[in-house]
């Protein structure tokens, strides 16, 4: 390794670290923060924020970065290399254009709206938040211009942050027709003779489902030795590989909610403990994207822990577990009411089915706000619009509607896309990793995770940002990111699940 690639890699190594500490003040504000500290912690967050910030633009950091560019120049580096200096200088860049003063006063706002929105959640409330949300939605359109982004296109920046490369050009037709092809399964579905019941499950204790979820979590390769699982007011997982925080939470009469959610987030944990740790703070050891990330939480989540084959193994566990709470439940009813396809105001307790209009829903509401074409108090009453549209019911109250996600609350515009753009992306993996590895189901059934999670670091987590999520799906299928492996995958599985076709057709 070359002396100025060396010293910028301590350099990210010595700049993540810091930036972790920030991390794990927000893990903490989510599941420990007593209420009455809320106040400091947002001074904390300002300052912590404001000191990344102030080291991530010092003229010594920069000093670094131009070595590491010199070599570049004398053609010292290699590809790998490269990125990592290229990838440095874009972030040092957006960095340098955001004044401190920003900074600081961004992250005190975003920690102020995260516990305005839980208590206007808990009271139903969204005239209570709607201040809050304007805020965030001011910032967001502030740091935009900051970067040279007109209003007209500030959506699209948020969106590349999250996703590089991606736009409301690549989004909107690939969602358009999602929605064309999603649509007619769903009624399909609806009209199906075969109606799951999930008025089955009553009293599920708590620890019991906690004691259980970590039984997964642990068993599909998790390391507890380098990260946790807690509870919190929405499931979440943060940290790195090196200290992976994830969080669920639990209700009596709904132990499938918790469950998945925990798995959802246990996708997010092994991608970060598969980046490789010898590079975390740099390009080679981030992850590519969101929507990447999404990829691997949504299939471990759904194409493996919705499958006749996992259930083959967990089941019995299961029933160990709750022996009482599944006695009168049989295999088929509950492997159909995990599979169960029906409209639902919660976006993380949805099917997979209609999971996807629950994001084109929200995507349709950004754009709206980021173009001045819908306003802060407009938002509860186009959500109920766009909910009978896309599901066809209003939710109850604004908390099982616009209050549902805390995404708004810390300025997360932009990431909704990423859940299905890697919902498509899982369909184009899950296709590939299941032709190479044959005896998939067979592996499953006996319990064995190992083979799939090997194949998911070798192939995609080992590689950091060298791919992004359009660039991984032409490097694994050949094929370009597409929602038709996505419709195909579904029809598949449902049509089976539902006798849409003739049962005696196996489909994974």
């Amino acid at each position: 390794m070359t002396p100025g690639i060396s010293q910028l890699i301590l350099s990210l190594k010595r700049l993540h670290r810091l930036s972790s500490v920030v991390d794990l003040l927000g893990w903490d504000e989510q599941v420990n923060l007593p209420e009455g500290s809320a106040d400091f912690r947002s001074e904390q967050m300002a300052f912590m924020s404001e000191l990344v910030h102030r080291e991530s633009t010092s003229s010594e950091y920069l000093k670094t970065l131009m070595a590491a560019e010199d070599e570049i120049q004398s053609n010292r580096l290699s590809p790998e290399f490269r990125l990592v200096v290229e990838e440095a200088r874009k972030e040092f860049n957006r960095e340098t254009r955001l004044p401190s003063e920003f900074v600081a006063r961004k992250s005190a706002a975003q920690s102020r709206s995260f516990h305005a929105w839980a208590v206007a959640r808990r009271h139903n409330s969204f005239k209570d938040f709607a201040p809050y949300l304007k805020e965030q939605l001011e910032l967001a359109l502030e740091e935009a211009s900051y970067q040279g982004y007109a209003r007209e296109i500030a959506y699209d920046y948020w969106i590349d942050r999250f996703d590089p490369g991606m736009n409301r050009d690549i989004i909107t037709p690939l969602f358009h027709s999602l929605v064309e092809e999603l649509t007619p399964l769903v009624q399909k579905i609806m009209s199906s003779s075969i109606k799951p019941d999930l008025t089955i499950f009553k009293g599920f204790p708590i620890d019991q489902q906690d004691r259980f979820a970590r039984h997964v979590v642990a068993k599909l390769g998790f390391d507890f030795h380098r990260g946790r699982l807690d509870r919190s007011l929405h499931p979440f997982c943060s940290g790195c590989g090196s200290d992976t925080r994830m969080t669920t939470r639990f209700f009596p009469d709904h132990p499938l909610d918790s469950l998945f959610s925990s798995i959802h987030e246990t996708g997010h944990a092994l991608y970060e403990q598969g980046l490789p740790t010898e590079f975390l703070g740099t390009a080679l050891g981030s992850a590519a994207g969101m929507a990447v990330h999404e990829s691997q939480s949504r299939l471990w989540e759904n194409q493996i822990a919705r499958s006749r084959a996992f259930w083959a193994y967990f089941e019995p566990i299961y029933r160990e577990y709750f022996p009482n709470q599944l006695s009168e439940i049989s295999s088929s009813q509950l492997f159909l009411a995990i599979n169960a396809v029906e409209p639902i105001a919660i976006r993380v307790d949805s099917d997979e089915v209609t999971y996807n209009l629950h994001i084109v829903l929200r995507y349709e509401i950004e754009t709206a706000l980021f173009s001045g074409d819908l306003s802060i108090d407009q938002v509860p009453d186009r959500w109920n619009e766009l909910m009978r549209k896309y599901l066809g019911f209003t939710p109850a109250s604004d908390t099982e509607g616009c209050l549902q996600d805390v995404h708004w609350s810390t300025g997360s515009f932009g990431y909704f896309p990423s859940y299905t753009l890697g919902n498509m992306l899982a369909a184009q993996i899950w296709s590939t990793l299941s032709s190479e590895i044959h005896d998939i189901d067979a592996q499953m059934e006996r319990g064995e995770f190992t083979q799939i999670l090997q194949w998911l670091r070798s192939r995609i987590h080992a590689k950091g940002k060298q791919l992004s999520a359009s660039s991984l799906a032409v490097d694994l299928t050949g094929s370009p990111l597409s929602h038709k492996p996505l419709v195909n995958y579904l029809t598949r599985r449902y049509s089976q699940t539902y006798q849409l076709i003739p049962a005696s057709i196996h489909l994974t």
